[in-house]
C-alpha cells in the first residue's frame, strides 16, 4: 500500500475544510478538524506530517495554535492560511510558531499542492538529519566518508551531461555547452524563459561545476515575499530590528558566503528593493536590519526571472544599472513545446524519480501515452509533465501507463498549435466539414482512449451503435496503438 505523506486540515469553516480536502486528497493522506480541540485528538492520535491552518479560529488564532504545536509537536511541519498579508504579521507568524509557509487567499490549488508536496520532502529531509546526527556520533570515520561521496554524487546530478536530461537531438544541448563554457568564471548570470523549464536546475548545474562547487548552493524566490520580509532573508537582521523579530538571523548571501546564490523571480522585486540589491551587488557587502554594522561578502550571484527584462527596462519597471549587474551572461531556455525529441527521454527519467518518491513500480508507458504526450504543447513545461506523471503512477493499475489515465486535454492535443482566434476549438483552419471531422476525429480518440479502447462503452457514451463507430473508425483511420512503451 502506497504510504502519502499526512497532513492535517484545521479551518472552523466545514465548507473551506471539504475543499481543501477535495484539492489535497490525490497526494495526501488527509485528516480534517474544525475546531481546536478535534485538531488536538488529531494529533495526539496520527502521525502527522503537515499541519494546514487557517489564521482566524474561534477559541485562538492559528499563530497561537501552531505555537503550540511547535513546543508539543515540534516536528510537524506548520503552514498558515490567511486573507491578510502584512508583513509584520508574516514575520511574527515566523518567528513565534516557526511557521514554514504563509499562504494567502485565494490560493491555486495546483500550487498549493506543490507547496504541500515541498513540506513533505523538507519533513523527510529533518528526519533524515536526525537521523544522520545519531549515526554521525557512533560512527563518524565512516560517515565522513559516506557525505564525501554524496557530494561527490550531487556534482554529478547536477553535470551537464547528467542532470539536464537531454536527445541527441535536443535544443538544451547548445544550453548545456554554455554552461559548460560559463561554469568556471566568476560572473553573474542571469537565466530566462518560462516557468517550468528548468531555471533552478541550470542555476545548480553552474555552481556545482564551477570553482565554488563545495561551498553551498542557497535559493530564494524573490516574487513571494514583502520588501522586509526578502530584505530579512538575504540581508539577516539583529534582534528587536522590526516587531516580531525576537532573535537574530543571518542572511542568506552571509549563508552562502564563498558558494553562489539563486535569486529566483528576480523581475518581480519592487523598484525599492532594486535599489537595496544594487547597492550590496557594487560594493560586495550587505548591512543587516537593525545595525549599522557592514558585513562584506563573496558570493556568485545567479538570477532567473519569466519576464521579459530587457522590456522591462525600456518602460522603467527594472533599473537599468542593476540589469547590467544581473545579466553579465544572459542564457535563454526553450520552453518544453520547442523539445518535443527530449519528451520521452524526460518522461522515462522522470518516472524513475516519481517511482522511487512514492514506492511503486511499474515499466513504463505505452506507445500511445508517448505520442499524446509528445502531441501536447505543455504550457507548464518541465513542472507540468511531472506533475502529469506522478497523477498517472497513482492511478494506474497495470505493468505499462497507458494514455488512458492522461488528462483528457493532453489525449485531444494535436502536434501543430492552433494559429488564428477561430482555432481555438477545432485547432486547424478550413471549411466547417473540415474543422467539424478533425474536432469529431479528437473527440473519437479521447473517448475511445478513457475506456481503454471499449467500443462498446465508448459507442454508449457517444450516443452511438456499434457499427456506426466501427464506419468512423475506419473513416477517421482511428487504430489502438501498440500496448507497450
Amino acid at each position: 500500500m502506497l504510504n502519502l505523506p499526512t497532513v492535517l486540515i484545521l479551518d472552523d469553516e466545514q465548507r473551506s475544510v471539504e475543499s481543501l480536502a477535495r484539492i489535497l486528497d490525490e497526494d495526501f493522506d488527509v485528516h480534517c478538524a474544525t475546531s481546536i480541540d478535534a485538531a488536538r485528538e488529531i494529533l495526539q492520535r496520527e502521525w502527522v506530517q503537515i499541519i494546514l491552518c487557517d489564521q482566524r479560529m474561534p477559541e485562538m488564532s492559528g499563530v497561537e495554535f501552531l505555537a503550540e504545536v511547535r513546543e508539543q509537536w515540534p516536528a510537524v511541519i506548520r503552514m498558515i492560511i490567511s486573507g491578510y498579508t502584512d508583513s509584520a504579521d508574516i514575520i511574527d507568524a515566523i518567528n513565534t510558531a516557526g511557521i514554514y509557509h504563509f499562504i494567502s487567499k485565494p490560493w491555486q490549488p495546483a500550487d498549493l499542492v506543490l507547496k504541500l508536496q515541498n513540506a513533505a520532502q523538507l519533513f523527510q529531509l529533518q528526519r533524515q538529519n536526525e537521523q544522520l546526527g545519531i549515526e554521525l556520533k557512533l560512527r563518524p570515520e565512516t560517515l565522513a566518508d559516506e557525505l564525501n561521496e554524496k557530494r561527490r554524487l550531487l556534482q554529478a546530478r547536477f553535470d551537464w551531461d547528467q542532470g539536464i536530461v537531454r536527445t541527441s537531438q535536443s535544443s538544451m544541448n547548445r544550453i548545456c555547452e554554455t554552461i559548460q563554457q560559463v561554469a568556471p568564471y566568476d560572473v553573474s548570470v542571469l537565466l530566462t524563459g518560462e516557468s517550468g523549464t528548468g531555471k533552478e536546475l541550470c542555476a545548480r548545474a553552474l555552481h556545482y561545476n564551477s570553482l565554488r562547487q563545495g561551498a553551498p548552493f542557497v535559493a530564494e524566490n524573490c516574487g513571494a515575499l514583502p520588501d522586509e520580509l526578502l530584505e530579512s532573508e538575504l540581508f539577516g537582521h539583529k534582534r528587536g530590528a522590526f516587531t516580531g523579530a525576537v532573535d537574530d538571523r543571518v542572511g542568506l548571501f552571509e549563508k552562502a558566503s564563498g558558494g553562489s546564490i539563486f535569486l529566483d523571480e528576480i523581475g518581480e522585486i519592487s523598484p525599492a528593493f532594486q535599489v537595496k540589491l544594487l547597492r550590496v551587488l557594487q560594493e560586495g557587502e550587505i548591512r543587516p536590519l537593525g545595525t549599522n554594522q557592514r558585513r562584506q561578502i563573496d558570493v556568485r550571484v545567479i538570477a532567473a526571472t519569466n519576464r521579459d527584462l530587457e522590456e522591462d527596462v525600456k518602460q522603467g519597471r527594472f533599473r537599468q544599472d542593476l540589469f547590467y549587474r544581473l545579466a553579465t551572461f544572459m542564457i535563454k531556455l526553450p520552453p518544453l513545446r520547442e523539445r518535443s525529441v527530449d519528451i520521452a527521454t524526460l518522461a522515462y527519467s522522470i518516472l524513475d524519480e516519481v517511482m522511487e518518491q512514492l514506492g511503486k513500480k511499474v515499466r513504463g508507458f505505452t506507445d500511445e501515452a508517448i505520442t499524446c504526450m509528445e502531441a501536447y504543447r505543455w504550457p507548464g513545461n518541465v513542472r507540468e509533465l511531472q506533475n502529469e506523471i506522478k497523477r498517472m503512477l497513482v492511478l494506474g493499475r497495470d505493468d505499462y501507463l497507458g494514455a488512458d489515465l492522461l488528462d483528457p486535454r493532453i489525449v485531444m492535443a494535436e502536434p501543430e498549435p492552433a494559429r488564428s482566434d477561430l482555432t481555438l476549438v477545432t485547432g486547424v483552419e478550413g471549411s466547417l466539414k473540415e474543422r467539424v471531422e478533425t474536432l469529431e476525429t479528437r473527440i473519437l480518440k479521447e473517448t475511445l482512449i478513457r475506456h481503454r479502447w471499449n467500443k462498446t462503452r465508448a459507442a454508449e457514451e457517444l450516443g452511438l451503435s456499434r457499427v456506426g463507430l466501427r464506419s468512423k473508425l475506419e473513416r477517421y483511420e482511428l487504430e489502438k496503438a501498440d500496448a507497450q512503451g
